[in-house]
């Protein structure tokens, strides 16, 4: 480490490391995908003025277009819990079931 006070990597007092999280937490902080987000809106609105869980919801599309962030985002906006798996886990019914055995009501199950 240098020696050069313009190079220190120690914080000034009271200065905190503000962590910017890479995925967003609310829909409205998600960019693209305009028409997703507003039916997303409407679904989630709906769920939520039932008290009731959203419908099943499929999202599908090449990688890196946000599935797994908007299934995450789904989840934080209703104020319930996020579980995520891979299709190759599920090999047989038994796994699925042994997944499906530990959701809380409401849950969201994102299979990647």
């Amino acid at each position: 480490m240098s020696s050069h006070p313009s190079l220190s990597a120690a914080l000034a007092e009271g200065e905190k490391i503000e962590e910017t999280p890479l995925r967003p937490d609310k829909l409205s902080d998600f960019v693209g995908q305009k028409t997703l987000r507003e039916n997303l809106k409407v679904f989630i609105d709906a769920a939520r003025g039932r008290g009731d869980s959203m419908d099943h919801v499929l999202f599908f599309g090449p990688p890196g277009l946000g599935k797994t962030t908007l299934a995450q985002i789904v989840a934080k906006e209703l104020g319930v819990g996020f579980r995520a798996t891979s299709g190759p886990v599920i090999a047989r019914a038994g796994d699925l079931a042994a997944i499906l055995t530990n959701l809380q009501p409401h849950d969201v199950l994102f299979i990647d």
